[in-house]
């Protein structure tokens, strides 16, 4: 597991090596979005910021929508070999393939139209480098300017380590002396993406069910198994502020352990990078905590389905 640490500490450098090195381009609005796991999260976060794009969970894209509609895609694998990435990449005339292999099928079909390099490096744990990449790509192939974020990123980087590090312990002792029936992280706008994803690599690392959903959805009914459960609240300075502090409120007095992850100096839309990472150091110590030693053991990575 100190490869999964290693991973997760070189968050920042790959974040500016991305900043500094990647090519220039412009991704399309007005197509659709594909990728399974965190490669549609990632696209979501901006569906949520108003972005004129359609994300679609790539295995039910290409089971159960209407083939022919669009002409152009955005295709996204981080590995480039997810088995569902692959089938959707047949439905268009020509894609643009988001990932961190050039050398994989993805990047090498007929019909690609730009390939582009998320420059993570290599990963074997769950998504940490690649998400944060991918969330950078997007942001540039919006326009959208990274600068600030990245700066903020690098001088905080240690604060939100410890950030992790507390919860983790926090969890741990709840888990342990505690009748803990559920486990949430919620969020809203973008960060909806955020407790997507952080409920993903929590579930892989620790082999535990943490259940990542919308804060507002969490509202319309799962806050009734409030007490004796943990929920992680993922805010930001936005429309949803104040409704999730009044939850959080009602959540303690409900008997809930609740704890807030928030990064107050940047906007809401550039939050999902910051607000990530506390939850990638909660993963690795949480799974010291609990002795779990492997993370894909049921599975491989790189889903790939016969």
């Amino acid at each position: 597991m100190n490869e999964m640490f290693h991973e997760i500490m070189e968050i920042p450098e790959k974040a500016f090596d991305f900043a500094a090195n990647s090519q220039s381009f412009v991704l399309p609005e007005n197509v659709p979005y594909l990728g399974m796991g965190s490669s549609y999260f990632a696209p979501l976060a901006f569906k949520m910021m108003g972005k004129n794009i359609f994300p679609e969970i790539a295995s039910e894209y290409f089971n159960y929508q209407v083939k022919g509609k669009y002409h152009d895609a955005v295709i996204l694998s981080q590995s480039g070999y997810s088995s569902e990435a692959l089938w959707c990449s047949t439905l268009f005339e020509k894609y643009i393939a988001i990932t961190n292999s050039v050398d994989s099928p993805l990047s090498k079909a007929h019909n690609v139209s730009e390939v582009v390099s998320i420059l993570a490096g290599h990963e074997s744990f769950s998504s940490s480098k690649t998400y944060i990449n991918t969330l950078l790509a997007l942001f540039k192939g919006f326009g959208m300017n990274m600068e600030q974020a990245l700066n903020l990123l690098k001088r905080k980087f240690s604060s939100y380590a410890e950030k992790g590090q507390m919860m983790a312990n926090e969890v741990h002792s709840l888990i342990a002396q505690s009748n803990i029936h559920g486990i949430y992280i919620i969020g809203s706008g973008p960060n909806i993406a955020t407790a997507f994803e952080a409920s993903l690599i929590l579930s892989e690392s620790t082999k535990m069910c943490f259940n990542g959903m919308p804060m507002a959805q969490y509202d319309h009914g799962p806050k009734e198994t409030a007490a004796n459960s943990i929920v992680i609240n993922i805010v930001a300075k936005g429309k949803s502020y104040e409704r999730s502090q009044k939850l959080n409120v009602m959540l303690l007095n409900a008997g809930a352990h609740v704890f807030t992850v928030e990064e107050p100096e940047i906007d809401e839309h550039f939050s999902i990078i910051h607000n990530m990472i506390p939850f990638n150091f909660l993963a690795y110590h949480l799974a010291q905590k609990l002795n779990i030693s492997d993370t894909f053991v049921i599975g491989g990575k790189v889903t790939e389905v016969d």
